[in-house]
């Protein structure tokens, strides 16, 4: 078995204005460089499919999804918040980004894949129940994780945050009672930084590690090894799930970490030991953040080839 990778053509049709940073270019560059680095003919490519509205509605609010769908524009902009836009081609490139999750967990629980990269756009871990966020429509990562447990009977999952912003959306979700015995979040962050949250945690699930600005690559180890390993060993998911924002990297302005490409490596090997030994080495990750185009291509090419080496 093999590393899936799923996109879709309609997650670069999305576009939020001239300017916005969150823009088609970047998963144009994350394809691009996975095509220069030659790994695209060792990996089983998969189009993602239009999620439907029932599967967003167990983590997002019934009224949310409706809004959402009932808000594309035929054309021009509608303005969700003041970071996040739809034109035309967002519905289905939100429903892709969402659905790319659930044929992932499909892959990899099935036993077609060994595990799955989702490239997809728009981001998710900012869209909390019931608002979009930060470019995030739906928490795409919260749906997956979610299907998981429901549909898939599994008991425990571990969702993996390591993007420079904390997933303020994803714990919104699952430090919801109901979830709180089944998912253990773990992430770390720059701080202060957007969105400004993560420093207290709203449940004993949440695993949240402030990092100052600055911060490279030793520092997420450093917290990793004391924080996250421990804490990943004694929850023993039965499935990872990994939220890949790249904007920590060193050359990414959105943020002021300093990590590289190694490190991306490093982090995604450790979870991969921690799959072998608990999870039937499942792990589903899911594209976030990273604006700088060259960091984020190689970021995640480092990343997918860490995957594929199981």
């Amino acid at each position: 078995m093999t590393t899936a990778y799923i996109t879709h053509p309609d997650c670069l049709r999305h576009e939020m204005g001239t300017g916005h940073p969150e823009c088609p270019a970047r998963l144009g560059a994350v394809n691009d460089q996975m095509r220069a680095s030659g790994m695209m003919d060792g990996l089983r490519c998969l189009e993602a499919p239009l999620i439907d509205a029932d599967d967003l509605k167990r983590v997002h609010e019934p009224s949310y999804v409706d809004l959402i769908f009932e808000s594309a524009p035929s054309e021009g902009y509608v303005q969700l918040d003041p970071d996040t836009a739809m034109n035309p081609h967002s519905l289905n490139a939100a429903r892709r980004a969402a659905g790319a999750g659930l044929l992932a967990v499909d892959e990899v629980i099935d036993g077609k894949s060994l595990n799955a990269f989702c490239a997809v756009r728009p981001c998710g871990h900012h869209a909390t129940q019931a608002r979009s966020m930060g470019f995030c429509i739906f928490n795409n990562v919260g749906v997956a994780a979610a299907y998981a447990l429901e549909k898939k009977d599994l008991q425990r999952v571990a969702i993996i945050d390591f993007d420079v912003h904390h997933g303020n959306g994803t714990e919104d979700i699952f430090s919801q009672p109901q979830w709180r015995e089944r998912v253990l979040m773990a992430s770390f962050f720059q701080h202060p930084f957007y969105p400004y949250s993560g420093t207290t945690a709203p449940a004993p699930n949440m695993l949240n590690i402030p990092l100052a600005e600055g911060s490279d690559g030793d520092a997420a180890k450093r917290a990793i090894e004391s924080q996250w390993l421990p804490a990943l060993q004694n929850f023993k998911p039965q499935m990872i799930f990994i939220s890949a924002g790249f904007d920590a990297h060193r050359e990414d302005l959105l943020g002021g970490m300093a990590l590289v490409e190694a490190d991306y490596a490093w982090i995604t090997r450790e979870m991969m030991k921690v799959a072998a030994e608990h999870s039937q080495n499942r792990i589903v990750s899911m594209l976030e953040g990273g604006y700088n185009l060259a960091a984020l291509g190689r970021s995640a090419v480092a990343h997918v080839r860490a995957l594929n080496q199981a």
